[in-house]
């Protein structure tokens, strides 16, 4: 079964063609490509949905002809489309599910909307090193910070999530504040790489609370307060106190939610995801406590189509009903 992925949920184009074979958790992602609109969108500090869809509208052909010529396939070759049905931008999730939606019309295949969230979860599915059913899975994409129990492909529990801020949000929001450009994130990290721990005493929200719930609008009030009255030269310590804050919450709440549910097993996808300093945590709090730690490719962190197509695999041969051409989208939907 050779399936076309088609994510356009924000800022991301990305289209792949995944062959999911017999079976297809043991299918190959033959070819992938993502363009960013970071260049873009860094002049206004932050995304412009208009700018965002129009910009999908003029990738999407270009990119798909590129990943069937780069897996040698055709358009014929293909049984079924996976799109992001959402989270996401309205407008930009509308580009991808139309084009998706007209492409399955005219090929006669069919289409299935995906959650984007799901997508992430199941991409280190993707990975050489792989996890075994069931795993807590950290979800921390973009506005989504959750953990959740994952027990086989479309069998997911929500375990705890964010109660205000992100991850991302607050990375994105903490870079601000220090004057470092968009996108915040991999500039306060590696600005981070520069600080010296302990330094700045911040918070770490809701870190003894006893549940798997997050929040960090806190923890970004307490690097503004401590950005007014500090010298420039300083906030590379800001910028680690923020760091190992948000790490050290993740981390512990990770390990809380394998001992909840007696697991050992934990995959971490995501945007933030790729962040080294939480890679390096997690593994080692994984060799002190004895549990897996999962991570997707690191190309496949940030939004990308070959984990839309490889959900809609699963999902197609597991006889999930396509969604027809008459279609919406969801900016809003919960897993």
């Amino acid at each position: 079964m050779l399936v076309l992925g088609i994510e356009t949920s924000c800022d991301e184009t990305g289209v792949a063609v995944y062959d999911g074979k017999s079976d297809p958790l043991a299918g190959r992602l033959l070819a992938h490509a993502v363009h960013s609109q970071i260049a873009m969108h860094e002049a206004y500090g932050g995304v412009v949905p208009e700018l965002a869809s129009r910009d999908h509208i003029q990738r999407l052909v270009p990119l798909t002809r590129h990943v069937l010529a780069h897996a040698g396939r055709r358009l014929a070759d293909l049984a079924g489309i996976g799109y992001t049905e959402g989270p996401g931008l309205a407008g930009a999730l509308l580009v991808g599910a139309s084009y998706a939606h007209a492409l399955g019309e005219a090929l006669g295949v069919p289409v299935l909307g995906i959650h984007h969230l799901e997508g992430h979860l199941l991409s280190p599915l993707l990975a050489t090193r792989r996890p075994e059913f069931p795993f807590v899975a950290l979800l921390v994409s973009g506005g989504h910070t959750q953990l959740m129990r994952v027990d086989g492909i479309g069998a997911y529990r929500l375990l705890g999530e964010t109660q205000d801020d992100a991850a991302g949000e607050a990375f994105d929001k903490t870079a601000k504040l220090l004057g470092l450009g968009y996108p915040g994130g991999p500039a306060l990290s590696a600005l981070a790489e520069r600080g010296i721990a302990g330094r700045y005493p911040l918070p770490r929200p809701m870190l003894a609370s006893g549940d798997l719930d997050f929040s960090f609008s806190g923890l970004k009030t307490a690097v503004l307060l401590a950005a007014r009255n500090a010298d420039p030269a300083a906030y590379p310590d800001i910028a680690r106190a923020f760091v190992d804050a948000v790490v050290e919450v993740l981390v512990a709440k990770c390990v809380r939610a394998l001992k909840f549910q007696a697991l050992t097993r934990l995959v971490v996808a995501g945007g933030v995801g790729a962040n080294k300093q939480l890679r390096a945590a997690l593994d080692a709090e994984a060799r002190k406590r004895g549990f897996d730690v999962f991570y997707p490719e690191a190309e496949l962190c940030t939004d990308n189509g070959a984990m839309i197509a490889f959900a809609a695999a699963q999902r197609l041969v597991r006889g999930a009903p396509p969604t027809g051409h008459a279609f919406t989208v969801k900016p809003r939907w919960p897993l």
